[in-house]
């Protein structure tokens, strides 16, 4: 089959935590949740289009096209579906599902259980190299977006626009303001544990903004291998010398000719996911078609400048400040020398956005990000500063119900 061409098609993957349905707390039942679906303890469960698979750590289900699919449009009824049938065979056993990057108040260094069944070679030497007992590894949920790509050519194109657009996705997506039961100061402390969670092999993340690379022999000698070579010593038998390994915010997956997206928060509801996934898109394509910058000036931007407009989006969120006038002029935003981030996805909105093929489902969970902030701004207005464990578990509990009505969160 050919690979397909730019934009042809879409994968979206998105992950939930599996919790105690009384108590909120997190409830390490992926495996029953899987075993219940198929019939038999499996990793992974097909639904026609939708598919359902495990995760590293044993409370976190993933659901996720089954292959691309040919648009957006409707994928948010399909994934809510996925979440009203494991809410149902969950019920049972006395659990849920709940939405959001990360669990407010889970501790990873003694509630971590790592998948135990098929494929735990490849967890345990994760575990084994980069102790998988943290918020970076078992306690963060995120929607991956995938997209496609049709040679190099195309993929060159992609991967430029893609970095672009990377450092400021954060602002539209993060919902993770909670770790261990107090506000961590990072709109996306999600996002912040995971920039530092390969701290012992720096090579696998980088600056989670890409390296500049824009053909599959530039990648494979400037990110790919360097990363495989400082593994090796903790990797010998090579069980981890796969493109997967790579955990920058954005990596190619040449095996499927797509590169897939890592840096967005999942959201509180599958229509608010999907709403993302669009406007993300839609600045993509329109970087990529070269509305604001050239492509050969696309691709001089070093990753350096982008990550340190990522690290004050991670903090910030949609109120983080972006003062770099050459990153903003390459977006559009000519004679601006600062502005908040939530001011550029606004300019996206009105000039990327399509007007056809927007599914009305989106509408009300984009203005709400829109005008109300990213969730992890609602959800720290809700709180209004009482983080009693009794006032978070109202606060999730109401997310949690967002989630099985696929409805957004409001302030």
């Amino acid at each position: 089959m050919s690979p397909l061409s730019l934009f042809e098609g879409f994968g979206v993957e998105l992950e939930y935590m599996l919790v105690d349905a009384r108590t909120l707390d997190v409830y390490p039942a992926a495996d029953k949740l899987l075993e219940a679906a198929g019939g038999k303890l499996t990793a992974d469960v097909e639904f026609g289009d939708q598919a359902w698979s495990n995760e590293l750590a044993l409370h976190v289900i993933e659901f996720k096209t089954n292959g691309p699919a040919p648009t957006l449009e409707g994928l948010d009824k399909r994934f809510a579906a996925d979440v009203t049938r494991a809410n149902a065979l969950l019920a049972p056993i006395g659990g849920q599902l709940m939405p959001t990057g990360a669990h407010p108040w889970m501790d990873p260094k003694t509630q971590t259980e790592i998948w135990p069944h098929e494929y735990n070679a490849v967890y345990s030497a994760f575990n084994r190299i980069f102790d998988c007992q943290g918020h970076g590894w078992s306690n963060l949920q995120s929607m991956h977006l995938n997209l496609p790509f049709a040679g190099d050519g195309e993929f060159g194109r992609l991967h430029a626009a893609i970095r672009l657009i990377l450092p400021i996705l954060p602002a539209l997506a993060a919902s993770s303001p909670i770790l261990d039961g107090a506000a961590t100061g990072f709109a996306d402390a999600r996002m912040e544990a995971y920039s530092r969670n390969c701290a012992r092999i720096p090579q696998v993340s980088g600056l989670i903004v890409p390296e500049r690379a824009f053909t599959r022999r530039e990648y494979e000698k400037r990110i790919l291998n360097p990363m495989f070579k400082a593994l090796r010593p903790q990797d010998k038998e090579g069980v981890l010398r796969f493109e997967w390994l790579n955990a920058r915010g954005a990596i190619a997956r040449f095996e499927r000719d797509a590169i897939e997206i890592r840096v967005l928060d999942v959201q509180e509801c599958p229509a608010a996911d999907l709403a993302v996934a669009a406007l993300a898109v839609a600045a993509i394509r329109a970087v990529a078609a070269e509305t604001w910058q050239d492509l050969k000036a696309q691709q001089k931007w070093e990753p350096e400048p982008l990550a340190r407009i990522l690290q004050s989006v991670i903090r910030g969120g949609d109120q983080g400040v972006v003062d770099d006038p050459a990153y903003l002029k390459a977006l559009g935003l000519t004679n601006r020398r600062s502005c908040k981030a939530s001011e550029i996805w606004l300019f996206m909105a009105k000039n990327a956005l399509p007007t056809e093929g927007f599914d009305p489902d989106w509408s009300k969970p984009l203005e709400t990000i829109l005008t109300k902030g990213a969730l992890s701004t609602r959800i720290l207005a809700r709180l209004a500063g009482d983080l009693r464990r009794e006032r978070l578990r109202e606060v999730y509990a109401e997310l949690c119900d967002c989630l099985a009505a696929n409805r957004p969160f409001l302030p």
